[in-house]
Order: structure tokens, then sequence, then C-alpha cells
């Protein structure tokens, strides 16, 4: 007997009770859209969290006053780094622009504030301002989508512009260009020479409510650049493959800045983008084990269902096992057909849950953020279920084999 024939023989044997096929099939299905539909979650929220929140440039990284995945483990270490840790200074800045070799940028941020703007009767609450000087935008690469950033000039001279996202720009200007407009920030007006193109949202919250001012004119309104104003800084490295090297020499330069002794902890923070992923990865790595075999275990129901619906299979076929022996078919024959009918039954079901596990990363992806199926998973998808279907129904082949045909012919 050829392949041709065992599948077409497995095929009819499925259609022939199709209402107990689907039954059985829904273990695998579940199973599989499961697993499928988490692993899809899962990769599609580390690449999330990869582009938006450790985004802001693969070369780039922050100076800080505490480093955050250190320095707040527990309350003794945050009060302790509390008292080490002293406020950056613009001088700081300075001392590593005029030192640092590996460093392409480095510019100088502060805030954020939350407050109220204004435009008239029209009122924003809770949108965040910033500070930050006019290489921010190279650093960051900004993506600007009508008008300009703020200059130097306009930062040395603490004039009173801004940059706004676009959330701020359609809520307080929605029929028409909000650069060269009006906006009130806590009772003092800025003139809107900038708009960002809109960024959307990270896990539900908007990424477009902040206005950006030159970081002199933040500090002229809202005060002091300490405590909630705090000063950082963003670098860049002059390129990926240095990106390490950067950080080191920046480290050196603030420990010497400082006067730390060798063995002595850093008083400041250095965050990069492999940090935040990999705090992520520590976080969540055993929870995602333990979310990937719950699904596991609904593939495990599956195989159950499908070894015992085949030995049920077995037992009704038994007549026909017999005439098909005295006919002359081999044990190998009994064998192949009831092992693809068992494969069969598997591959059906996780294909099914491979098209379900796609059609809900679709619905997902247009709610909360984009899914992504890797293409290894696609054949793990297929592969699985087909060596659950071997191993669920090598017992019943090898039963349905082993009858012997005299006595199958005289079954009921």
């Amino acid at each position: 007997m050829n392949l041709t024939e065992t599948l077409k023989l497995a095929f009819a044997a499925i259609w022939a009770h199709k209402l107990r096929s689907f039954l059985t099939l829904l273990g695998m299905i579940i199973g599989v859209a499961a697993f499928m539909t988490v692993l899809s979650v899962l990769q599609g929220f580390n690449l999330y969290v990869d582009e938006k929140i450790a985004g802001i440039g693969s070369n780039t990284f922050t100076v800080r006053r505490f480093n955050f995945l250190v320095d707040f483990k527990d309350t003794d270490t945050a009060a302790a780094a509390q008292r080490r840790n002293k406020e950056l200074t613009f001088e700081e800045m300075e001392y590593i622009k005029s030192r640092a070799q590996l460093i392409n940028k480095i510019g100088a941020k502060a805030g954020g504030n939350s407050a109220d703007i204004k435009r008239g009767a029209v009122v924003m609450e809770g949108i965040t301002v910033e500070g930050m000087e006019p290489v921010i935008a190279e650093i960051g690469k900004f993506d600007i989508e009508d008008g300009r950033f703020f200059t130097e000039i306009e930062n040395d001279g603490a004039v009173r512009v801004c940059y706004i996202g676009k959330d701020v720009s359609d809520k307080l200007f929605p029929f028409g260009s909000a650069v060269g407009q009006e906006i009130d920030i806590r009772g003092i007006p800025y003139k809107v020479i900038g708009v960002q193109t809109a960024k959307g949202t990270v896990f539900g919250m908007p990424q477009d409510n902040f206005v950006y001012l030159p970081i002199k004119t933040y500090a002229a309104n809202f005060g002091p650049l300490r405590g909630s104003r705090y000063l950082y800084f963003e670098v860049s490295a002059i390129s990926e493959n240095l990106f390490k090297d950067a950080v080191e020499e920046v480290r050196t330069l603030m420990r010497v800045r400082h006067k730390l002794a060798p063995g002595e902890k850093d008083d400041f923070g250095i965050l990069t983008p492999d940090a935040i992923t990999g705090l992520r990865d520590s976080i969540l790595g055993p929870t995602y084990i333990v979310i990937l075999l719950v699904p596991g275990i609904a593939l495990l129901v599956g195989a159950i269902v499908i070894m015992n619906i085949m030995l049920v299979a077995v037992t009704e076929r038994t007549k026909e096992i017999g005439i098909r022996k005295s006919l002359g078919a081999r044990q190998g024959d009994i064998l192949r057909q009831f092992l693809m009918e068992a494969v069969t039954l598997s591959l059906i079901g996780g294909l099914i849950g491979l098209t379900v596990a796609w059609l809900g990363g679709k619905i997902i992806s247009l709610y909360v953020f984009q899914t992504y199926i890797p293409v290894w998973a696609i054949f793990v998808g297929i592969f699985v279920p087909a060596i659950i279907g071997v191993i669920s129904g090598l017992f019943p082949a090898w039963k349905a084999a082993r009858l012997d045909p005299i006595e199958a012919l005289r079954a009921d």
C-alpha cells in the first residue's frame, strides 16, 4: 500500500466520523492556538520593548544620578544611594565632552514635570514638560512633522519657545498648524516652533502628550535643576561597534571627576538599552517558561485524546482489519494506516490551531501592540503535532497490526 492510498484511507476514516474527529481535534487546536498566541505575544512584547522603551538608539545611553537597576533594590540601598549620589551638573557634562574620544554627541535633559497646558478655553491636564539642549533632537533622532526644533541661540537666550507632541497639537490646534501659535504653561506663554510625528502608545499609555522647552528656558521658568527637575545626560557613541567602549570611557571619566578610589562603588548611574532588556529578561524569563508550559498541558491532553480515540477506532474496526488481512494486507500496511490516521488528525488540529493563533495575533496587533510569530515557530507548530500524532498513534496502530485475522473476523 503506497502513501497516497494510506492518506486516502486516513481522510476517509476521519470524514466518516466528522463530529467525533472534531471533538478529538479540540485539544490539539486549543493547545497549538494557545501556545502560538502566547509565543507571538511574547515575541511581539520583546520587540515592542526594544523599540519603544530601550529605543532611543542602539548606540545611545544615559548618565543619571542613580542606577535605577541597582540603587533601588531595597529601602536601605535606596537610602544609601540618596546620601552618596550627588546631582549631576553641566560642568560634569562639559568635562566628558572635552575629554571623551569615543562619543559622538552628548546633551543635557531635565524633568519632566507634569503641568496643565492651555490655549484659550481649552486645557490639557497632566502634560509632561521637559527641558533639553538642542543636540538632544539629533541624539534621539526626532522625527519632526511640522516646523523645527529649537536652536542653540534660543537655548542660550532662554527664549520662550516649545516643541510639542502630536496629541497636544491635535487637541489645542485642531483646525490648523500649531507652528507659530502660542500655548500657556502655568500662565506663561510659549511660542510653538515644532510638532513631533505621532509615536503612538506604550502599553496603552500615550507618548505624544509632551512639551519640550530649551533647558535654560525650563530652568528659568520652572526652577533649579534638582530634585524632580534633576539633570541627566544623553550620550551617543561614534559607532555601534564601539558602544561598550564608549560606555566604559564615560564611566571612567565620571569616576575620575568624582575622585572615586579603585573598587569604590559608582556614585552615578549609566543606563543602556541592554541593561533595560536584561532587566526585562531576568524578571520575565521564568514567567515566560511557565506561560508556555500551560498550553503544553493542552497539547498533552490532546495527545491522550487522540490515542484514546484511535484505540476506540481499532476496536470498532476489528472486523475490517481481519478482512483486509485475509485479503493479503501485511502488518506493516495496517500499522501505516492507523499511524497515518493519527498523524493526519493531529496535523489538521495543528494547522487549525496555527490559523486561530494568527487571527488572534492580528486582533491583538490592532488594539494593543504588534505581535510576531517567527518562522521557526511555524515549523514547530507543524512538526510538534506531527510528532504527537506519531507518539499517540503508535500503540493503537501496533495493536491493530498485531490482531490475529481469524479472531478479528469473528468479532461482532
